[in-house]
Parts: C-alpha cells; structure tokens; sequence
C-alpha cells in the first residue's frame, strides 16, 4: 500500500503562505488534469457508443479499467517516489498520463480503448500521494488546512467543467480529440513542473507492512471500508453513468444532458463545507448515518423519478452526497494509532475507488442494458441506506 507522510519537509516554515500560493496552484492544475482525464468518457459516453457500437454495459466497463489502473498505481507510488522522489514522480505521472491519453485518442476498438483507460487510470494514480506529501512540503504546518483546500478544488471543479468542456470540444472535434488535447496539456504541464515546479525534492517512503494485520483485525476499518465504497458510488460512480441515463431513458440530448450535469455541481463545493460543519457539530459516526439516509433516499428517487423530477434529482442528489467525505475521512484517520492513520486512508481509497468507481458504474451499465437504468442507480441508493444501519456499528473516538 502506498504511505502517505504524516510529516513531510516544510520550506515555508516562517514564510507567509500567500507566497506560496501560485506553487500550490500548479500542483492543483495538475490535479485538475490528472482527475478530468478519469471522468471525461463519462460525457463522451453518447459519442463514444455510438462510435464504436457498443451497449451500455460495455460503456460502463470502461470505468472498471481505469479503477484497476488506478487501484494498482495508487498502491505502488510509495516505491517510485521513495527511489527518484515525489517532485519526479509528479512528473512522471504527467507525462505517462499525457502519452496514455494520446494513444487512447487513436483507439479504433473496444480493446484498444480499454488498453488506454488502464494505461490512463495507472498513469494518475501515481499522483495523489505524491502531490498531497508536496503541496504539505511547501507550507507551514499551521497552512496545511487551507493548502489542501486549494489541491482540493481540482475534483470539484473537475466535476463542472468535464461536461462543458466535453460539449465544447464534440462541436468542432470527434470524442477522440477529447483525448487527445488533454493529454498533450498533461504533456506540456509536466514539463513545465520538471522546469519550474516548486517542492517535493525528497523521497516518499516504501510501504510498510508492519501493522498490517492489526489494521485487518479491526472491524471499524472493514466498516468504513463499505462506507467509502458507497460515498464513491454516491458521487464518482452515479456521475459518471448520469449522462447515459438522461440521453438512454429520457430523451434528453446529450448536450442538455451535460449541461445539467455540469450546473449539478457547482454547489457541491460549498456543501462538502455543510459535511465539515456537520462532522464538528455532531460527530462523525451520527453525521455518517444520517447523511448517507438522505443521500440514499434521493438515489432512488433519481433513479425513479420521471419528468420535471429527473432534473429535481440530478440537482439535489449530489448535495447531499457531497456532504459524506468530511466525516468519513475523520472517521478512517481516527482508527488505530496515529502511526496506522496513512495506512488506514491508503489501503481504503483505492479499494474503494475500484468498486465505486469501476464496478459500480459497469453494473449499473448491465443493469441499463437488461432494461432499466433507474433500477441500477435505485439499486445504488438501496445499498446506500443499508450503509446508513451499518454506520451505528462503527467504533471511533475522535476528540471534541
């Protein structure tokens, strides 16, 4: 598993973080890249079906290879960064990602397209821990909240802009091109990082298996486990079949399709606030439940919803859902020692990434192509409620 530091070198020690500002802002340009290269084909869907001539489940396996490529990157980056360093490893991470996008641009077949997402989903996931361990190298401890803020508007806005950007670029170019134009960005900002990038000269470090076993052993980590895989199901794996369903089983086209999209989003930045707030009010444990209860509800509602109701839906199910990653990450960093906290959010995310992000959307493609897509997604929302019973099962003392 990849170690995320919970300590890395800082260099701005006793410098004012607005001096900083502009090193973290391309470190979350480059997130940008790295996590709308993963959720572009989500729009490009339509097209991309159309093109090639496939069903719905095959569309949706799409998003099951980038999973793997991802979930096996993820896991390993601790070896790279720990021999040629996080600054390279960023790098390498750009460059591989820009020449995996490429090459998936020239795709003709279903087999080469899938060869490309691994190619895609392996290339970025060599970024987060070695990006999180930078941007944190930069700053002052007492800057560390909201240097993170900042990497962390890149999902977000990602979120919003992928559909436009999907919609601007179909005009004037095929799906291909999608791809193409972002991996020569993701080219030419790696360079850029290797030239003028700011942070990260030092190693990562190997992953440790040394705790390992009591990890596995504690049933609150198996717990949360479940509940990310939801939370991911929830956001990343509703989202990225949305489009599909609004142009497959109500005739929406496909522009208008990501136009409502994009629009759902914008206010989820201020709702994953809502989550925080809700985390330090209540607790995580009771925030968990009541909002993985409501955000359940609107699944199945968004999945059975018809007419003036779909766009209700599209617009308040992922409010709600936005709220569950504040309280979840208190939840898994507080399992265990705080020497097994990296360990905790290493070996969940990328488990979790691959059934939320790669099974879950592959299934609710099947489950479109057998016949109904709302019953995929209402299926999503009913395995949602049932993370909100096993939320009260979990076992975490966080400090009030």
């Amino acid at each position: 598993m990849t170690r995320i530091p919970d300590e890395t070198p800082s260099n701005g020690a006793s410098a004012p973080f607005r001096s900083f500002v502009l090193p973290v802002l391309f470190l979350t340009s480059l997130f940008f890249l790295n996590f709308i290269a993963r959720i572009i084909p989500a729009p490009l869907l339509p097209a991309i079906e159309s093109d090639l001539g496939i069903g719905h489940a095959q569309a949706g396996s799409m998003f099951l290879f980038i999973s793997f490529g991802y979930f096996i990157a993820i896991l390993g980056s601790g070896f790279l960064s720990s021999r040629i360093s996080h600054k390279n490893t960023i790098v390498v991470s750009a460059v591989s990602l820009g020449m995996a996008l490429i090459a998936t641009s020239f795709s003709t077949n279903l087999w080469a397209v899938h060869s490309g997402l691994f190619l895609i989903g392996l290339a970025s996931g060599l970024y987060l821990p070695s990006g999180l361990s930078t941007v944190t190298s930069l700053v002052a401890p007492r800057d560390w909240g909201k240097a993170i803020s900042i990497h962390e508007l890149a999902p977000n806005v990602s979120f919003i802009a992928a559909p436009l950007l999907a919609e601007l670029l179909l005009i004037i170019l095929p799906w291909r091109g999608a791809f193409f134009l972002i991996g020569l960005f993701s080219l030419a900002m790696g360079c850029a990082f290797l030239r003028f990038g700011k942070g990260g000269a030092f190693p990562g470090q190997a992953p440790s298996f040394a705790a390992l076993g009591i990890l596995m052993r504690d049933s609150s980590f198996w717990i949360m486990l479940i509940l990310f895989c939801l939370g991911i199901s929830l956001t990343l794996g509703v989202y990225t079949m949305l489009p599909l369903y609004l142009v497959s089983e109500h005739d929406m086209s496909r522009s208008l399709a990501n136009t409502y999209v994009s629009l759902s989003r914008i206010g989820c930045i201020a709702m994953a606030f809502v989550g925080g707030w809700a985390n330090d009010r209540f607790g995580p444990k009771r925030s968990l439940g009541t909002i993985l209860a409501l955000s359940g509800l609107l699944t199945v509602f968004l999945g059975n919803a018809i007419g003036t109701g779909v766009i209700i839906a599209v617009f308040l199910q992922p409010l709600a859902a936005a709220c569950f990653f504040p309280p979840a990450i208190a939840s898994i960093s507080s399992i265990g020692s705080a020497d097994m906290r990296s360990m905790s959010i290493s070996m969940t995310i990328p488990l979790a990434f691959v059934v939320g992000a790669g099974l879950i959307p592959t299934g609710i493609g099947f489950v479109g192509e057998s016949g109904s897509f709302g019953l995929g997604i209402s299926l999503v929302g009913a395995l949602t409620l049932s993370g909100a019973v096993l939320s009260r099962f979990l076992c975490i003392e966080i400090a009030r």
